[in-house]
């Protein structure tokens, strides 16, 4: 989600209740923004509301693109293809594993791995069972993963071999009893799968050893599963599909409950928005964007499925060394990153000289877009990129720029228009809705809106009002062509490089080391990840050192998670009442 670090000044916004929501400024601004005033400036033949869903489940969406385009290939996993009719085989036989051991609709079935292809296939079996999904971030700590498993009620895990230890230490307290382990070359046939999985282990032992019991591995697993007959599904539009974890607007992360019509909804959104620009001819799309992340999921995997598109998997977008051999031989028409992928690649001498011609569009989301990145993206390759907005809760995507229909800038500076059937308005401090070109929280009301957070219904009435709009924590103003601009934030939510990082959750792990008395957690403006962690300490045990904290971090934090910059001060600014004054700890300590 696009927003900005600056919050100065917002500490003392007055509070507002759910009951305040509602009023305008004006009638004329009431009768405006009811007008969705905003579909003026719309690309050709999309229309203003939400198209009529064409399927009545994820599954149905999902197996007319598998059958539709059986021959093409769908996904791209280290070099090997594979069609959407294998697509569709191989998530059959998941189904029939899952089955056979008992799973049925309805149950929670967690993945937690990076892009493979054994992603998509496992997600699409279990969607096959009727099974509710829920990701995880394969990157967690042991304590992030026993929360999310425990808080989801997940009883079967399919897990990426490399971090198959940290889940061994994850499991106490939790409801898990089936256990998939996977490699990246288990499915790939061949010599080629058991090589990748040699070097994995024996070369880079990127495989920490672990002991888990009674675990299958995946190869097994879809043997076992090859040829079993299941019952198939019949999952109802408000039946939750997706448990998918955020902070929401607090530290603590929550399973934000995305419906069946929620994504349904969004996908149809997006292919009413895109479908002119994409065109009739086959695409290609490079997902460089975790699958474990709903922008990924619902957009480069769910709806380019229905294009029939080819979409290559980037396991470590990070190794940019590795990802040009990738491409090296690759045109693509779409790819979807966030700033400082965007940035690694412009840095990268083979990117810049390749063919830019057959690209259509690449979108940015998930941190700010950099002017100076946008530009020069633009420079090399002829295409701007396209920076939209949204968040987990709203399945995801809330607002995109036009992507046909008129000549793009370099550089936009906002982060389009409201999508198709999406309603937005900016809540001002004072509980009225503002205007045109006045800020306010950004609030969303539309079908993709979740129904809520999983077992916290205080938390969800925080977040949407009884009217149904959802208050993002995010400023923004919206022009007088419903362009909208994210000016602010409101929350105390850092983005590091894209992924959301919440000051309680760090400030609740610090504040567990012995040697701390207090603490606070601020995000600092950073020119290549958007934002960095800045954590200010007051000591309880004079011996305590940066590094002592560090430390203690990286045993319960992921690594984007974990501070890059730690300050000792004698006191923490506090208001009245004492509450931490989390503006301040942006600012050198006055001598």
């Amino acid at each position: 989600m696009s927003a900005r670090p600056e919050d100065a000044g917002l500490e003392q916004a007055p509070k507002v209740s759910p009951d305040q929501f509602g009023g305008f400024v004006s009638k004329e601004a009431q009768e405006l923004f009811e007008s969705r005033y905003w579909t003026k400036s719309y690309p050709p033949r999309v229309p203003i509301d939400t198209p009529p869903l064409r399927y009545a489940s994820l599954l149905e969406m999902v197996q007319a693109s598998l059958k539709k385009y059986a021959n093409n290939v769908a996904f791209v996993s280290a070099g090997t293809e594979f069609t959407y009719r294998q697509v569709d085989e191989l998530s059959d036989q998941f189904a029939g594993y899952l089955h056979s051991i008992g799973i049925k609709a309805g149950d929670v079935v967690a993945i937690m791995m990076p892009n493979a292809v054994q992603f998509p296939v496992c997600f699409v079996g279990a969607m096959k069972l009727g099974c509710t999904l829920t990701n995880v971030n394969p990157l967690y700590t042991v304590r992030e993963l026993n929360h999310q498993l425990k808080d989801s009620g997940a009883q079967t895990i399919v897990v990426f071999e490399n971090f198959a230890k940290t889940l061994q230490d994850a499991l106490e307290g939790t409801q898990v009893k089936q256990i998939v382990i996977t490699q990246l070359g288990d499915l790939f046939g061949g010599l080629k799968g058991p090589l990748v999985n040699f070097v994995m282990r024996k070369v880079k032992k990127m495989v920490p050893e672990y002991s888990l019991p009674g675990a299958i591995n995946i190869k097994a697993a879809l043997a076992k599963g090859k040829g079993v007959n299941f019952p198939k599904p019949a999952p109802k539009l408000d039946d939750v599909a997706l448990l998918q974890y955020t902070g929401g607007t607090t530290g603590v992360s929550k399973g934000a409950m995305l419906t069946q019509r929620n994504l349904l909804s969004n996908l149809e959104q997006g292919l009413a928005w895109m479908s002119e620009a994409i065109g009739t001819e086959p695409i290609t799309v490079v997902t460089m964007l975790p699958l474990y992340h709903i922008y990924a999921l619902a957009v480069n995997c769910m709806l380019f499925m229905t294009f029939g598109a080819r979409n290559i998997l980037v396991a470590n977008p990070r190794d940019v060394g590795m990802v040009m051999k990738v491409l090296r031989k690759e045109k693509f028409h779409v790819i979807t990153a966030v700033n400082t992928l965007f940035n690694a690649f412009l840095n990268n001498e083979e990117f810049v000289k390749r063919d830019f011609s057959d690209m259509k569009f690449a979108l940015s989301g998930g941190m700010a877009l950099q002017q100076p990145i946008a530009e020069r993206w633009y420079q090399v390759t002829g295409c701007a990129i396209s920076e939209g907005f949204g968040m987990t809760e709203t399945s995801p995507v809330v607002s995109v720029p036009p992507l046909h229909g008129s000549e793009r800038p370099p550089f936009a500076g906002n982060v389009g228009l409201p999508i198709v059937g999406t309603d937005v308005r900016l809540r001002r401090d004072d509980g009225l809705w503002g205007g045109i070109n006045e800020p306010g929280e950004i609030c969303v009301k539309g079908p993709q809106v979740m129904l809520g957070y999983l077992n916290r219904p205080e938390e969800t009435a925080k977040t949407i009002d009884k009217d149904g709009w959802l208050a993002t924590g995010d400023i923004g103003v919206m022009d007088e062509n419903g362009f909208l601009k994210i000016v602010d934030r409101k929350k105390d939510m850092i983005i590091v490089s894209g992924f959301n990082v919440f000051p309680n959750e760090i400030e609740d792990v610090v504040a567990q080391h012995p040697g701390v008395l207090e603490c606070g957690v601020v995000g600092v403006p950073d020119p290549v990840s958007g934002e960095k962690v800045k954590l200010v300490v007051v000591k309880k045990d004079p011996a305590l050192t940066k590094d002592d904290l560090i430390a203690h971090c990286r045993k319960n934090l992921t690594g984007y998670k974990i501070p890059s910059f730690v300050e000792f001060r004698s006191d923490l600014p506090k208001t009245p009442v004492g509450k931490i004054l989390r503006r301040e700890l942006r600012d050198k300590p006055k001598e």
